[in-house]
């Protein structure tokens, strides 16, 4: 099966409202050209620099995702481009985003990250670590970042009863945070959970947006980056 029709088969089983992210980490350009000619635009990255040479190299058309943890001082190379950054999980992060969005006139769409995993190496913030950056006047005059939701890994386990727990948990999280802060914002919308191995479990618990690389790429190639 083509990668177009590995995408397709995936948009064919999954509601309208959720958005696919074709995970193109460590695959060529070849690839992710293929996918681009049969109609696809949306792909995620997780690393700065891959990501920027691709940007270099492919249609100006496409929407990049930056998905992996992002450091502060990589920020400067995909701010003048990205479509979206998943993994907001410091004030820190988000104030650079900020800066650097304004270096290139630009407003960057955020989601943060929280920690909903049971594992330690996971990023992530939890509930009360994000009341205090909404609630701070530094967070009051960023004029050019925007949240448009939230972001989660759930737990790397064959146990679907933990995984959906988590998923419902970040479900939590984004209900809460729209009612105390964005509740008059159509903006803040998004809740991206769910990878190849869950995805359809994340759709289950309110998921507005899955992240799928293996299934539509096949495995990762470390080798090619």
């Amino acid at each position: 099966m083509s990668i177009p029709q590995r995408i397709q088969e995936i948009l064919d089983t999954i509601p309208e409202n959720v958005t696919l992210v074709a995970v193109s980490k460590t695959k060529p350009n070849e690839d992710i050209l293929e996918a681009y000619n049969s109609g696809y635009r949306i792909f995620g990255e997780n690393k700065p620099q891959e990501l920027t040479r691709k940007y270099n190299e492919l249609p100006k058309d496409i929407k990049w995702h930056m998905i992996g943890h992002l450091q502060s001082n990589k920020v400067k190379y995909i701010a003048p481009f990205v479509s979206l950054i998943h993994a907001v999980d410091s004030f820190k992060l988000l104030k650079e985003i900020n800066k650097q969005a304004a270096k290139n006139e630009r407003v960057i769409d955020c989601l943060m990250q929280f920690h909903i995993a049971d594992e330690e190496t996971k990023f992530g913030l939890d509930i009360n670590e994000a009341r205090e950056i909404f609630n701070s006047d530094d967070y009051k005059n960023l004029q050019n970042i925007r949240i448009v939701g939230v972001m989660g890994m759930a737990t790397y386990t064959d146990d679907e009863t933990q995984i959906r727990s988590e998923f419902k948990n970040l479900k939590s999280i984004y209900s809460t945070l729209k009612e105390e802060y964005y509740a008059d914002e159509d903006g803040f919308a998004e809740i991206s959970m769910g990878m190849s191995g869950d995805y359809n479990l994340a759709i289950e618990e309110g998921s507005s947006m899955i992240r799928v690389g293996s299934t539509i790429f096949g495995a990762r190639n470390y080798a090619n980056k």
